[in-house]
C-alpha cells in the first residue's frame, strides 16, 4: 500500500503541471485550479485505500481525483454553499460596514446639510428638494409651483450657490 501511494505522489510531481492545466481548462482559473490541484495531492497522500484503477493506471486515477473535485467546487459554486472558516481567516477578512467613526462623520455632515437646506429662503428651498429630493425635472417644477422653467433654474443656481458656501470647510479648519 505504501509503495502504491509513493508510486502515485511520483506521478503526481511527474504530472502536477499538466493535472494544473486540465483544471485551469475545466475551470477557467489558474488560482483556482493551482488550489485543486493541492487538494488532489492532499487526496492521495492521505487516502486510506487506493483501488484497483489506481495501481492499474495511477495517471488515470489522479486525472479521475482532479476532475472529481472540480466537478464538487462547481456544485458548490452554483447552489452557493459556504464553507466554514476557522477564526483567523475570519478575522483577517475586513468588515464591509463602515466604521462608526465613520457613520459619525456622515451623520454629522448630513445633520450640516439639513441645517443649510433649512436656511434657504422658502421658495430656492422649495425648488430644490423638489429637484434633488424628489428628483423632478425644471419643468415639472415649474408647473407643478406655477413659474417659469428660467426662475426654477435661477432658484436652483441661488440654492447651490448658499448650500455651497454654507458647507465650505472654513479657513481655520
Amino acid at each position: 500500500m505504501s509503495d502504491l501511494r509513493d508510486r502515485l505522489l511520483a506521478i503526481f510531481a511527474e504530472h502536477r503541471a499538466a493535472l494544473t492545466r486540465f483544471l485551469t481548462r475545466r475551470l477557467g482559473s489558474a488560482t483556482l485550479a493551482e488550489d485543486l490541484t493541492q487538494e488532489t495531492w492532499v487526496r492521495v497522500a492521505t487516502a486510506s485505500t487506493v483501488g484497483t484503477t489506481a495501481a492499474d493506471n495511477p495517471r488515470s486515477y489522479l486525472f479521475r481525483i482532479a476532475a472529481n473535485l472540480a466537478i464538487d467546487h462547481q456544485r458548490h459554486a452554483h447552489r452557493g454553499v459556504e464553507i466554514e472558516a476557522p477564526a483567523p481567516v475570519l478575522d483577517a477578512v475586513a468588515d464591509p460596514a463602515p466604521s462608526p467613526e465613520i457613520v459619525a462623520l456622515h451623520r454629522s455632515e448630513m445633520a450640516r446639510l439639513l441645517r443649510a437646506v433649512d436656511q434657504l429662503p422658502p421658495r430656492c428651498r422649495q425648488v430644490f428638494l423638489l429637484t434633488k429630493v424628489h428628483e423632478l425635472s425644471y419643468a415639472e417644477v415649474a408647473v407643478r409651483l406655477g413659474i417659469s422653467r428660467n426662475t426654477v433654474m435661477v432658484h436652483m443656481v441661488n440654492a447651490l450657490a448658499a448650500l455651497d458656501a454654507h458647507l465650505a470647510p472654513s479657513d481655520d479648519a
